[in-house]
């Protein structure tokens, strides 16, 4: 494993503690909004916690194929570490309420497919059939 998995695990554990440290030190008065949009920032943070947890040793910053996961989240969904990522910042932008906060979301989205897109050549080519039915069988 290189320095830049050090570095973004390093920058993951901040960012666990960010998220709660933003929600509960926001002033102001606390609507519907913010009550979903918290819900929403703790749901995202801990399936990417635990997606994370569940990659283990085969995360990678860039697209690997060390491995082909298939259990826990990674049995449903192809990438939760994105698809929770985003309903995380979706989250933060609803309790933050700064509406250029949304364009941060809008972005996430296309950076994200472009990422999985590239992860799935990267795992079809390394695992095949193998990586074709689990496609097959899972969302994004």
């Amino acid at each position: 494993m290189g320095r830049h998995f050090y570095i973004f695990t390093a920058l993951f554990v901040i960012g666990i503690a960010v998220v709660p440290w933003i929600l509960l030190t926001r002033g102001g008065d606390w609507n519907l909004q913010r009550y979903v949009g918290s819900v929403l920032a703790v749901v995202g943070i801990s399936f990417v916690a635990l997606a994370r947890y569940q990659l283990g040793r085969s995360f990678s910053v860039k697209a690997e194929a060390h491995q082909l996961i298939t259990a826990g989240l990674y049995s449903k969904i192809r990438n939760p570490i994105y698809v929770f990522g985003v309903v995380m910042l979706f989250g933060l932008a609803l309790v933050l309420q700064r509406p250029f906060l949304w364009i941060f979301v809008a972005l996430a989205v296309p950076v994200q497919v472009v990422r999985a897109r590239r992860e799935a050549r990267v795992l079809e080519s390394a695992f095949g059939d193998a990586y074709r039915e689990y496609r097959r069988k899972t969302w994004f």
